[in-house]
């Protein structure tokens, strides 16, 4: 089996070799973001309650969809966006910004849950799918209806839910007005642009549209613009960044973006389920019309015709594609495109007057986005 290329991350506090010194916040970010969304929850559950018991089950769905995974990738792009642009730390605005950037979280809870059912995925994380644990739930207790039904009712709702209270979250966290203004353009942006992709995603797969092209619209608008380009603006503009960092960081992101789906992609084919947290081949299930199918594809792996969209697929055939991927130079294709927009995207970084420490961790972000084994 192909494996993923070596893990090239370093840790925060030693990414810097010596040059720069981050900050508390800066190394721990994570557990902040975390800390942010825990109480946020927690003050929209209680309102939850107060206006139906019931409903506040559905709020705890979300919330244990949120604080039981993910990474936090696009709240610590927004944040050295901001850093980049001089944020300080230290500054009378750090708190509210961390509140504000960890609100990006939200915005994905409700990507990924909507995701899901359109995919027809039953497990992520390792755990059931939203759409699927609300069936279960309607079974369990012999309701009316159609199980099936509910819970793809009940994902659809949280996911709403989701993102008007990342909405919430981000107006509530206290920024002055004129900051929010100058981040109303990439938030606004980064929403439609996300649904925008999820759109052309369910499109192309109806169409059957294996075009590399295709494929590479739907990552820039699905994947690069909501969780490296569009979240790097946002926090640049919170700092008042000018037109010229503005720039810089938006190419960075916008090809750093693309690379971390194209890994993705990989790892949804070539992934060890015990880590990628979603069955074996789940994205050939599904159908998905990736960059690695279409070059798949075009280059003459034939097994795609009969594995690509075929749901009870068995782990068989997922071999039998792995290596036929590898075979018509797929795989190393992919691997050239991603080390190609890695390039372009550090060249990006290197033009533009961003500040330290952001240069120099960005550019490892850069590296751990693009070469993750897990």
């Amino acid at each position: 089996m192909w494996n993923a290329c070596p893990d090239m991350r370093v840790s925060p506090d030693t990414a810097d070799h010596g040059r720069v010194s981050h900050h508390p916040i800066d190394v721990a970010l994570p557990q902040h973001v975390d800390e942010a969304l825990t109480a946020y929850l927690a003050s929209r559950r209680a309102s939850g309650e107060a206006m139906d018991p019931s409903f506040a089950s559905a709020v705890d769905a979300l919330s244990d969809f949120v604080l039981g995974g993910g990474k936090r990738i696009r709240p610590t792009y927004a944040w050295w966006g901001w850093r980049a642009a001089g944020g300080d730390p230290d500054g009378e605005l750090a708190g509210e910004v961390l509140t504000a950037v960890s609100s990006l979280e939200l915005i994905q809870a409700c990507a990924l849950i909507h995701d899901d059912l359109m995919d027809a995925s039953s497990v992520r994380r390792g755990r059931p799918t939203v759409h699927i644990a609300f069936g279960a739930r309607h079974r369990e207790q012999g309701w009316l209806g159609s199980s099936e039904r509910f819970g793809m009712s009940a994902a659809v709702l949280i996911g709403d839910v989701a993102l008007a209270w990342a909405d919430d979250m981000l107006f509530a966290a206290g920024l002055p007005p004129e900051v929010l203004r100058r981040m109303s353009e990439p938030w606004r942006d980064m929403r439609t642009e996300m649904l925008a992709g999820q759109y052309l995603d369910v499109l192309t797969q109806a169409r059957g549209d294996s075009s590399p092209d295709a494929a590479v619209r739907i990552d820039r608008l699905k994947t690069a613009a909501y969780t490296v380009e569009r979240p790097l603006h946002m926090g640049a503009a919170m700092a008042g960044a000018s037109p010229e960092l503005i720039g810089g960081l938006r190419a960075f992101g916008a090809d750093i973006g693309v690379a971390f789906q194209l890994r993705d992609d990989l790892l949804g084919v070539f992934g060890d389920p015990e880590v990628t947290g979603k069955p074996a081949g789940d994205d050939l299930a599904e159908g998905k019309r990736t960059l690695l199918v279409a070059l798949g594809m075009q280059h003459g792996a034939d097994i795609l015709d009969i594995a690509l969209g075929k749901p009870d697929l068995d782990l068989d055939t997922v071999e039998e594609v792995r290596r036929a991927l590898v075979k018509v130079g797929a795989v190393d294709a992919v691997e050239e495109r991603i080390e190609e927009l890695t390039k372009s995207a550090l060249a990006a970084l290197d033009a533009a007057p961003v500040a330290e420490p952001a240069a120099t961790k960005l550019a490892d972000l850069a590296i751990s986005s693009t070469k993750r084994t897990f």
